[in-house]
């Protein structure tokens, strides 16, 4: 195997271990902000930070975690902003795809 063989199989190493991390890091704050909304209403995780961790690349996740635990699902801002923010993802890989 050459370098650049083993530098561009470590490089999809790497983005996989950071999106299965912030896949876990958005299931977890998802989670927890469930939790706090119905004990501790003063520790809620802000809805910027939601969002945050769904661009960052949690969004299927988050997606998922919010249909299957009923949360923030009233809310059109998460409904309609997590599909549209996994679509622009999709997008850019099939970007990225095509260009590389």
């Amino acid at each position: 195997m050459n370098l650049i063989s083993f530098i561009s199989l470590y490089k999809w190493y790497a983005v996989g271990f950071y999106l299965a991390f912030i896949s876990v890091m958005s299931l977890i704050i998802t989670v927890y902000d469930k939790i706090a909304a119905k004990k501790w209403d003063q520790y809620r995780i802000p809805e910027a930070t939601l969002f945050t961790l769904s661009a960052l690349g949690g969004s299927v996740v988050m997606l998922v975690t919010m249909l299957m635990i009923r949360h923030k699902t009233r809310h059109k801002r998460f409904m309609i902003g997590i599909p549209v923010i996994i679509a622009m993802q999709v997008a850019l890989i099939a970007v990225l795809i095509y260009l590389f």
